[in-house]
């Protein structure tokens, strides 16, 4: 018997259609990103990434993964992320360990954030995970969760985690007044990651996997604000680029406070040191500048960043605990100026 296939596809594949529809679907599942939803498996042509520094949000933990249409790419904009074509989507979903003593433990997936590249421009939805972690059900108002886990130290942590409401991605996600993506920017990208077909430079993968066609050689060198092994300044200006340079840039949501701190940025002033604020209100503390070098008690930054005070705190959303580490990260910082 004489057996004809005109064609096959994968039984676990993005759906085209539902990522350029005008509504968004109610679950995470209908996306197609995941072989398994529950198991965070991807599909063919889902690829898994990292960044090099990332976001602080409370601690949690985050997974992302990228989806460049096949027969697109994405093109390189210097100090920007990539130009990514329409039909394009970045997925994260934040979740917390439930002990980090032992990752074998398992995790709570709080939420997963999609970002759509449409014809209009880029668009949010956040979709938050059942109890049963089978499914993410879509939160266009936002929801607050009580949730704890274990930290590497053995103590029980608790927070309040939001996931915001479609209009709050707006408030980080924001460049000339439209949604953005974050992250993946080349130079946030140029590392090595664990691929199920062996490690290699994530850049390198998606010119392979045809997702970009090239990126420039000379790009910016960002650094693990971990790296303890990383020169302090390179550490704090990594953390500073992907923590606050998104709105804190000349293009972003704070660009009337003349205060940028994206890497790129190298003029003092616009850096903070001696820079008084721009309707802070009562955030400056009654202190005088941004960045007092040499005094990290008297400048406002560090202040902001200590703040878990809405009306004084940066970033004004996103967080509701104080990132120890990174304060003293920067406390050190200017503390060597």
């Amino acid at each position: 018997m004489l057996l004809i296939i005109f064609g096959v596809n994968s039984a676990f594949a993005v759906n085209d259609n539902v990522l350029l529809s005008e509504k968004f679907p109610r679950t995470l599942s209908e996306y197609g990103f995941f072989e398994d939803t529950k198991a965070q498996q991807p599909s063919e042509g889902v690829l898994p990434y990292e960044l090099i520094s990332t976001l602080f949000s409370d601690y949690s933990k985050k997974q992302r993964w990228v989806y460049v249409p096949e027969g697109s790419h994405a093109t390189y904009q210097r100090d920007w992320v990539f130009n990514f074509p329409v039909g394009s989507a970045l997925i994260k979903t934040f979740y917390y360990p439930l002990d980090e003593r032992n990752p074998d433990a398992g995790m709570n997936m709080m939420e997963t954030r999609v970002l759509l590249r449409k014809d209009s421009g880029w668009e949010a939805v956040s979709y938050a995970w059942n109890e049963t972690q089978t499914e993410a059900n879509i939160k266009i108002a936002g929801k607050t969760i009580n949730t704890s886990w274990i930290d590497e130290f053995g103590d029980m942590q608790e927070v309040r985690y939001r996931i915001p409401n479609k209009n709050q991605c707006k408030e980080c996600h924001a460049a000339n007044d439209e949604i953005t993506p974050i992250g993946p920017k080349a130079r946030n990208l140029n590392s090595i990651y664990p691929f199920t077909d062996g490690p290699k430079n994530q850049l390198t993968k998606w010119i392979d996997e045809e997702f970009i066609k090239d990126y420039p050689s000379d790009l910016l060198k960002t650094t693990d604000w971990k790296n303890i092994t990383a020169s302090l300044d390179n550490r704090a200006r990594s953390y500073l680029d992907i923590n606050c340079g998104h709105c804190h840039s000349s293009t972003g949501a704070a660009n009337s406070t003349g205060l940028y701190l994206n890497l790129s940025e190298t003029r003092k002033k616009h850096l903070g040191i001696y820079k008084k604020p721009v309707a802070t209100g009562r955030g400056s503390g009654d202190l005088q500048y941004s960045i007092v070098p040499g005094k990290p008690e008297e400048s406002i930054l560090l202040l902001r960043m200590l703040s878990t005070d809405p009306g004084v705190m940066m970033p004004e959303s996103g967080r509701a605990l104080t990132h120890t580490e990174a304060v003293e990260l920067i406390k050190d910082w200017i503390s060597s100026m």
